[in-house]
């Protein structure tokens, strides 16, 4: 196994007296996250955070650094941001998170010195290191009388403001009754986003300011010391998920997610009539995402919660709130994809809608999975597979299905010049589905008000024509579509 520890010489007396500097670094790095992040279009701004981010790390962990090790650790971190300065994309912004995990592990880890150590920072910094801020902070903050009683209702308290956030964004019911608690600032509203910013830029910013890194695995038959910032046994006090805080966070969730559910079943679901100051409109169509990333958020819970051979998988009692929470999330997960559904029954399909579809079932089949596993008593990897193998599934069936034919279509059928109601036809989206959108752009020419360019269809013509060029690009799809417009010789040269 591997130990937690840190490679700097900090004593517990050093870490409490650092840090107070270490918070003042990260709100400082949140704060300018904000500045040139938020509601702004990224480019060079990702170089110059990236650059504060290692500047922030190496300010926070002075003791024991070498200039020798800080230079090299500048020089790597140069050499990943060249790219991006030249462009920021998505290859350019791996080139910053590889480099950024390589240079810090250069600057605070003694253990480095070859690539795998460059994987274990990536793992350390950016997939186990954001969880640890709350702890941490608990860890070198709190008397060890309190702690107890804190720890307990931290998790509970501190998800359920994040979930009650997240309805509040996807629920105008529940954001009139949040302003309410509020009588006298009329301007009073709940900035999901930058919230949500903030809180992801804090956690993803402490560990590489407040740095600790997990060792290699050893032959030896003798366990790994860690060093003194964490020598001892861990405090059973600060466990944020054992039983007591577990349960408390299942009554308080269920609690909050019942109003949610029961407020779907009645307005949603029963179409009963909403408060005179919300249309039904903002009700359906304001929530699916919101509510996908609660559900998201509530999957990641339980499986801490109910860890394999955790004190909540060993409760009675927090076993069936457990599947009642899980049924309040399927149910949640139902009633985004409804919430969709009207969305695209007004404003039409598009691709990405498709695939949230898609992802809103997936979600959906993950919590029953997660259900599955806690009643089979199976292993977090049996979960692992079982969401992989629907996935492929999923992603296989997929592949065999003409989405750009069925949007097309439906979008068609569907437009106001079509039915009479929801928004007007988008031809230009239907030029950029490409070569399969062209009987339903025939269908569309049929319709009142519809004009059809003649170089937007020649262009969708001639792209066909390249793919049955050659027996190199022949595709059956592509097959399907020259049989219809061999069928219908008019649309080949209509224009």
């Amino acid at each position: 196994m591997t130990s937690l520890a840190s490679p700097l010489p900090h004593t517990d007396a050093e870490t409490h007296n650092i840090l107070p500097v270490k918070l003042a670094l990260v709100l400082a790095l949140t704060a300018l996250a904000d500045l040139l992040f938020y509601d702004q279009r990224i480019g060079i701004s990702m170089t110059l955070f990236a650059i504060a981010l290692f500047a922030g790390s190496w300010l926070g962990n002075l003791v024991g650094l070498g200039w020798r090790r800080t230079a090299t650790a500048a020089l790597v971190l140069f050499v990943g941001l060249v790219p991006a300065v030249e462009e920021l994309n998505g290859l350019t912004f791996l080139f910053i998170v590889a480099t950024l995990a390589s240079a810090i592990s250069i600057l605070t880890n003694p253990d480095f010195s070859r690539l795998t150590d460059g994987l274990r920072a990536f793992r350390d910094l950016y997939v186990i290191g954001p969880f640890r801020f709350i702890a941490d902070i608990i860890r070198y903050t709190s008397r060890s009388d309190l702690t107890a009683g804190f720890a307990k209702w931290f998790a509970p308290v501190a998800f359920a403001l994040i979930f009650l956030l997240l309805f509040s964004s996807a629920n105008p019911l529940i954001e009139k009754w949040i302003k309410a608690l509020n009588p006298a600032t009329s301007t009073f509203n709940i900035n999901l986003s930058r919230t949500l910013l903030w809180a992801l830029v804090l956690s993803m910013v402490w560990p590489f300011v407040h740095v600790r890194w997990r060792r290699r695995k050893t032959r030896a038959a003798a366990p790994i010391e860690p060093v003194a910032d964490h020598a001892g046994p861990r405090d059973a006090a600060l466990d944020l998920f054992s039983a007591d805080a577990v349960l408390r966070s299942l009554i308080l969730f269920n609690l909050l997610f019942a109003v949610q559910t029961v407020l779907d079943l009645v307005y949603l679901w029963a179409n009963a009539t909403l408060p005179a100051d919300i249309t039904y409109a903002s009700y359906a169509h304001r929530g699916a995402y919101p509510l996908i990333v609660t559900a998201l958020l509530a999957a990641g819970f339980v499986l801490a919660a109910m860890r394999p051979g955790g004190p909540g998988e060993k409760s009675g009692v927090i076993r069936p709130l457990v599947y009642l929470w899980v049924a309040q999330n399927v149910m949640m997960v139902a009633s985004s994809i409804l919430r969709l559904r009207l969305y695209v029954e007004t404003y039409l399909l598009t691709t990405l809608r498709i695939a949230a579809f898609i992802w809103m079932v997936l979600v959906a089949v993950g919590l029953v999975l997660i259900v599955a596993r806690i009643i089979l008593k199976q292993s977090n990897g049996w979960l692992v597979r079982m969401n992989l193998i629907s996935l492929t599934a999923t992603l296989y069936v997929g592949a065999l299905i003409n989405f750009p034919a069925i949007i097309a279509d439906y979008n068609v059928t569907h437009a106001k010049e079509a039915s009479g109601k929801g928004v007007n036809l988008d031809i230009n989206y239907l030029y950029a589905l490409g070569p399969q959108a062209l009987p339903a752009l025939t269908k569309a020419s049929l319709l009142p008000g519809i004009n059809i360019a003649a170089c937007g269809r020649n262009r969708l013509l001639s792209a066909q024509t390249a793919d049955m060029a050659s027996w190199r690009s022949w595709g059956f799809r592509s097959w399907r579509l020259q049989r219809w417009l061999d069928a219908h010789p008019d649309q080949a040269s209509a224009g």
